[in-house]
């Protein structure tokens, strides 16, 4: 047997002593946590378990969940996420470990209960050891490869230093690699380029095993796609190598004003459709009669804020289209004639177009003006029960009905964005774990809200009303960032997928170690 004392400093023997008596139950069964985590490779300076870093570790921007785990380790290399995770495999007793990046799940999805969370932003920390290589592949063109642990605020910054950038993008930039690429990755660019995880040619995955593995669509497919928005449930994404085209340098940015929802959801569908030379980027948003002022009049030219405000209050409800198109200071494009030329023939309410110029980098991280405002104001890190799906096309207009009229703007209370706008189907691979609805056409719903009084729970209990009405109505939709309860649930999330996701779960991590706060296997 080997005598571990011999082989660590007396700091990692104190360390080890002190968990030796911590006893957790995972899946009804005791284990001593000292047995597991009795390696001279991870030092009690990556593996703490110090007050201030379990805290940060047991919540999450939903600000909802409290979910404390035992440990948490702060790598400073892949190897030490490969050898936490061989120790849990190896083990009698495994211990249950998720990956956290920014920690932007909104129901504890990314923390574990008595186990270990990886705080993946720590391989950020190594000193002149940059995890963002561009080059260009005599095969794929332009790459990135790119830390799981890096912001995609860190890429674009990278990749247009070369003239270069990604192509699909999350609204907000500040959110790991890993992160979105687990879930799909998505915005108003989904419909054009696809989601997120439709942009990577190759991943490093440390899987539920302890195995570093280089996994694309011809090696190890199997778990490539089920990496792609998988969850966490078959590993940790250490790398990905991201799909670059040449960067745009300016953008065109337009939003029209609608009153009537078919109108609207109609001109969004028929704008997605237009081929290459159509927009880059297309969103949706409502505008609620009971809405503060100071929460959209940013988005319209000052002059223009009291015309708006008369209209809604007429119609009590605005839809506003949200539309971008690409250029470069070198074109020789007339712009605005480029763009009425798109918009011609719409049904958006005459009068009401609203243009203007701003930079691509301006435009990507338009969110983190409102995010730093919010800071300021106290008003970022609250609760946000939000709730975000995927409504079929062929339901989009009783799902307005039923729920944006019927019960949000009855009820009299809104705060934080409501999205709805169209992406399409063909931009998704269905090899992959993310789940979407049937149908080439579908929609993408967010009810962001922020209970800015702490009160959650009565946005918790309008999400149930709307979800349980779509079951009850036969509106088949599909959840993003899943918040699904019990099996039975999850299996009919995953629908036709579920027999691939479970066969896929016991290769990759038949131990049921990772990511526990999905509540999906445990």
């Amino acid at each position: 047997m080997v005598n571990y004392s011999s082989l660590m400093p007396s700091s990692m023997i104190i360390f080890l002593l002190t968990i030796l008596c911590h006893l957790i139950s995972i899946n009804g069964r005791t284990m001593t946590w000292n047995a597991s985590l009795l390696s001279p490779e991870i030092p009690d300076t990556k593996l703490r378990r110090d007050a201030k870093a379990l805290d940060l570790a047991s919540w999450d921007f939903g600000k909802i969940e409290n979910i404390k785990p035992n440990a948490v380790l702060y790598p400073s290399s892949v190897d030490d996420i490969v050898n936490l995770l061989s120790l849990s495999y190896n083990s009698t007793s495994p211990f249950r470990v998720a990956g956290k990046g920014r920690g932007h799940s909104i129901r504890g999805q990314a923390m574990v209960k008595d186990g270990v969370v990886v705080e993946m932003t720590s391989l950020n920390d190594v000193k002149n050891n940059s995890r963002i290589r561009i080059f260009k592949d005599p095969e794929l063109g332009y790459c990135a490869d790119v830390g799981g642990e890096q912001l995609w605020i860190d890429v674009l910054n990278a990749t247009l230093r070369e003239g270069l950038s990604p192509v699909s993008w999350t609204d907000y930039l500040y959110l790991t690699v890993g992160g979105t690429l687990s879930n799909a990755g998505i915005s108003g660019q989904t419909f054009r380029y696809g989601p997120q995880i439709s942009n990577v040619y190759e991943l490093d995955v440390v899987t539920g095993k302890g195995e570093l593995v280089t996994c694309s669509s011809k090696n190890n497919p199997d778990l490539f796609y089920a990496v792609l928005g998988g969850l966490g449930q078959f590993g940790i994404i250490t790398r990905a190598r991201i799909r670059l085209d040449n960067a745009p340098t300016k953008v065109k940015w337009v939003r029209l004003i609608y009153y009537d929802f078919s109108a609207y959801s109609s001109d969004q569908e028929k704008l997605i459709s237009i081929s290459d030379d159509g927009l880059n980027y297309l969103e949706g948003s409502l505008i609620m009669d009971y809405s503060s002022t100071d929460s959209w009049r940013s988005l319209f030219p000052p002059g223009d804020v009291e015309r708006i405000s008369s209209l809604l209050t007429h119609h009590k409800i605005l839809y506003c289209l949200e539309a971008v198109k690409y250029y470069n200071y070198t074109t020789t494009i007339n712009e605005d004639e480029d763009i009425d030329k798109l918009f011609q023939g719409l049904s958006y309410v005459p009068g009401f177009i609203f243009k203007k110029d701003a930079t691509y980098m301006d435009f990507l991280n338009r969110v983190r003006a409102e995010e730093l405002l919010l800071q300021s104001l106290g008003l970022w890190d609250v609760p946000h029960p939000w709730l975000n799906m995927f409504i079929p096309k062929s339901r989009i207009l009783d799902f307005n009905q039923e729920v944006f009229v019927n019960i949000i703007h009855k009820q009299n209370r809104s705060t934080g964005p409501l999205l709805a706008y169209p992406t399409r189907r063909n931009k998704w691979d269905e090899r992959m774990s993310a789940v979407i609805p049937d149908g080439e056409i579908f929609y993408v719903v967010g009810l962001l809200h922020s209970a800015e009084d702490g009160d959650w729970k009565s946005w918790d209990n309008q999400n149930k009303q709307i979800l349980d009405l779509c079951k009850k109505t036969g509106i088949e939709i599909k959840e993003y960032l899943s918040n699904q309860k019990t099996k039975e649930e999850w299996i009919l999330h995953f629908g036709s997928k579920w027999e691939t996701f479970v066969k896929r779960k016991n290769q990759f991590d038949p131990k049921m170690i990772m990511s526990p706060g999905q509540n999906i296997f445990n």
